[in-house]
């Protein structure tokens, strides 16, 4: 009688919950979006939808700053407000009804604006995370702007309208630790193999066995078996063209063979893996250029006692990638064709030599951390396993100041504005547009009799506009009237739409996995195209 197959280790009901969202950033970054706090200026439809697609995935907790009344307008585009809100707080309705959607989740609110909050609370903005804000009038976000930068906390500035949305981030300095990249190639470091792995290696010799023993070698032997055989006869090197590739690959399909019968030769399973390693396994692991940047850069070359963990866990990975002329090993082996037995060596082998890399930058990362006079626990193990692990895809982001922006006297459009059907456009009539609220305190096309006057007001904004910034562009006119006759309203499905966009990239911010927007994003809903530019 066979014994019952083993059970699956039980998920708890936390892992259960958000077992989706754990396969796209793991218990790593679930913990950081747990402890993380957000702020919401406005809760504007688009406002409400961006905190939906964090409250569902158990951000730590929101506080939403706002001091309208719920209007008949909030109603007919706002999901989460009632008929009976109409005349209530914005800010305690919202609150109440994206608290129902996650019980793990904290909120509050403040039923006041923000440009109270900024005049009489001076750092109510810095205990955030991240502060998202929609709806915002020029003067409010330039004012925002400023004071959020030199508090060092990302902003995301937002607005939907009409048949059009705008992203903007705002971020001073965003290190990502994990990329995840489209593709990747295993790192197993057949180029050059560390002494233990050598060893193992050659002690399998591929033209020593049988047939039935040659099925069940690992891929990773037989590709080092007959990759030694190659640099035995090309004075040392490695295989670089297309040609010297194919030469090694027809090495391994010679030997690989096997007869089935009627005279059938078929390639056996681990031979044809070892075939498939070769095109991708065998060139020198080099730095990424986005590392050595990094790793250049002088935040990481001259700490001090400001440093970030991220700087100082940088600056002990220089001191090896200087030693060693590479990047820690990730330790993780491709599932392959062998025997299990041989398969579990090597896999110990890859595990233990990424595990003592990991350990000596533990080591010196806690001693520059300690020779800054940082408390013990500034670096820790699990850390710096994580650095290492993914120490091939560390990108770094320094991003622009939005009231800086706002305040040039120049913009370089000219690459953009030479393409009639360019996104960049909307951008400039958003611009147009939040003046022209600043100045009537009122959208164009708000009131119906309005819509043709504020028509020759907008174009001539956006004309005086581009005058600032060098350029005689003249935007079609059809763009000019459809942004007027949207009168400043929310649509709730393009609201949902931007909305889950702007979320994707607040949990960017916040878990430092995948490379956030830099710095503009524009969706056009009309033609359903969408374009992202660095301002």
């Amino acid at each position: 009688m066979s014994s019952p197959a083993p059970k699956s280790p039980e998920q708890t009901d936390k892992s259960k919950k958000y077992d989706r969202q754990l396969r796209l950033w793991g218990d790593h970054g679930q913990k950081l979006l747990e402890n993380s706090k957000v702020c919401l200026i406005n809760a504007t439809a688009l406002g409400t939808e961006i905190l939906k697609s964090l409250v569902l995935p158990g951000i730590g907790s929101f506080t939403i700053v706002d001091g309208e009344k719920v209007t008949e307008e909030d109603i007919g585009s706002n999901f989460f407000l009632e008929n009976d809100s109409v005349g209530l707080s914005r800010a305690q309705v919202a609150t109440q009804c994206l608290l129902e959607l996650n019980p793990d989740v904290r909120g509050d609110y403040i039923d006041e604006s923000a440009e109270h909050i900024i005049s009489n609370t001076q750092n109510f903005f810095k205990n955030f995370d991240v502060v998202i804000g929609t709806a915002l009038s020029e003067k409010v976000l330039l004012s925002l702007s400023r004071h959020l930068w030199e508090c060092d906390v990302p902003l995301l500035v937002c607005r939907s309208i009409g048949f059009l949305g705008y992203i903007r981030l705002q971020i001073k300095e965003h290190t990502v630790i994990e990329a995840h990249p489209d593709s990747e190639s295993p790192d197993l470091r057949l180029d050059k193999p560390w002494p233990a792995l050598k060893e193992y290696l050659d002690s399998i010799n591929i033209e020593q066995l049988d047939q039935k023993e040659k099925s069940h070698v690992p891929p990773l032997a037989i590709l080092h078996y007959y990759l030694n055989k190659f640099k035995a006869a090309h004075d040392g090197k490695l295989p670089e063209t297309r040609a010297e590739k194919e030469q090694l690959k027809q090495m391994i399909k010679d030997s690989g063979h096997s007869e089935e019968g009627n005279n059938r030769f078929i390639l056996e399973e681990n031979f044809e893996q070892a075939v498939h390693y070769a095109n991708t396994c065998v060139n020198t692991r080099a730095v990424p250029d986005h590392v050595k940047a990094i790793l250049e850069d002088d935040s990481c070359i001259n700490l001090t006692q400001t440093s970030s963990q991220f700087w100082i866990m940088c600056s002990a990975l220089r001191e090896m990638v200087e030693a060693e002329g590479a990047l820690p090993l990730k330790g993780t082996l491709p599932d392959m064709a062998a025997d299990t037995q041989s398969y579990v060596t090597l896999q110990n082998i890859y595990q233990k030599h990424a595990q003592n890399q990991a350990e000596s930058i533990y080591r010196r990362a806690t001693q520059l951390a300690r020779n800054l006079g940082l408390p013990q626990d500034t670096i820790t193990d699990s850390e710096v396993k994580y650095f290492c692990k993914h120490s091939s895809e560390l990108h770094l982001i320094r991003g622009s100041c939005i009231a800086d922006e706002y305040e040039k006297t120049s913009l370089d459009l000219s690459s953009y504005l030479e393409d009639p059907d360019s996104l960049i456009f909307y951008y400039v009539m958003l611009r147009g547009l939040e003046r022209f609220l600043g100045e009537f305190n009122a959208y164009p096309g708000q009131l119906d009799d309005q819509v043709e006057p504020d028509i020759l007001k907008l174009k001539s904004i956006i004309g005086k506009l581009l005058n600032e910034w060098g350029y005689s562009h003249v935007l079609r006119d059809e763009r000019v009237h459809e942004v007027c006759r949207y009168g400043g309203a929310e649509l709730h499905s393009v609201s949902s739409i931007l909305g889950g966009c702007a979320a994707q990239e607040v949990i960017k911010v916040i878990t430092h996995q995948y490379k956030p927007l830099n710095n503009t994003f524009i969706y056009d809903i009309i033609n359903s195209t969408s374009g992202t530019f660095c301002m």
